[in-house]
């Protein structure tokens, strides 16, 4: 039996999620259908991006993902198939497959177009694609290999001696927010000194890093890496991305304290 798993900007409401399931189980009956995410913001790449990237890795080698953002070709962002890791992408050269393989793939297929116009090419072209990759088609059969891809740099976190500004890059269904700067960078320019994290002002700070969410009182704001090793704000049983008004791209600043002034604090709390 074969997986293939969907990941799209779609409304589960909609009919497409129910059409290309049931082509992919028309054609190939023995198919595992896996839902991943069908929430992603309309033409979202970069939140797609970070989500497979966070799943795929989960899944057996061999897995087909279907990706269904943006997903309207052109001729310089074709309809691909990419291998990477051991796994199958199906989707659009539109930047996104360069976000979360930072262009380290086995190989890429620009597939032949089956119809050259097309307003659901999931349903018309993807979904066949992944019945010819379950039934053991050669990849390479499938189209014309393409040496490079449309590149999309990700956003990095700003950085000075002393300050890290970080970007939102995703908001979970919790309303924490995930942002872009990872355990590795925080401790890197933390250099063992103490910090402050400021949330939209600094009346809205944090001073430690939580192991787990329940170290914080209810409805009080945290920060936490999460599993997958980027920093979170939260709000214990509480919404934090609703309370203060944070979306994709909203910033937080983290300054780290000079030793000299943590020493100084000190005396200030001795005395």
């Amino acid at each position: 039996m074969q997986i293939v798993t969907l990941i799209s900007d779609w409304n589960s409401s909609d009919y497409y999620v129910g059409a290309i399931k049931g082509r992919i189980l028309s054609n190939c009956p023995s198919a595992i259908i896996v839902d991943v995410n069908h929430q992603i913001a309309s033409y979202n790449i970069a939140q797609a991006a970070f989500v497979i990237k966070n799943t795929f890795q989960n899944f057996p080698k061999g897995t087909i993902h279907i990706l269904s953002i943006n997903s309207e070709a052109s001729e310089k962002k074709p309809h691909v198939i990419v291998k990477y890791d051991g796994h199958y992408f199906i989707g659009t050269d539109n930047g996104m497959f360069y976000l979360f393989t930072n262009s380290k793939t086995e190989t890429i297929i620009e597939i032949s177009p089956e119809k050259n116009h097309t307003s659901f090419p999931e349903l018309e072209i993807f979904a066949n694609i992944a019945c010819q990759l379950i039934n053991e088609t050669d990849i390479s059969k499938l189209g014309k290999e393409k040496k490079t891809m449309f590149k999309q740099l990700p956003v990095l976190p700003a950085i000075e001696k002393s300050t890290i500004i970080g970007k939102v890059i995703y908001i979970d269904s919790f309303y924490n927010v995930i942002t872009n700067v990872t355990k590795e960078l925080f401790e890197q320019i933390q250099d063992k000194r103490s910090f402050d994290i400021y949330v939209q002002s600094k009346s809205n700070r944090i001073s430690k890093i939580n192991i787990s969410y329940n170290e914080t009182s209810p409805g009080d704001l945290l920060a936490i890496f999460n599993s997958t090793g980027h920093l979170e704000i939260a709000i214990s049983n509480g919404k934090a991305a609703q309370l203060f008004n944070l979306s994709t791209n909203s910033s937080i600043r983290i300054v780290f304290n000079d030793i000299k002034d943590s020493k100084n604090d000190l005396q200030g709390k001795l005395f």
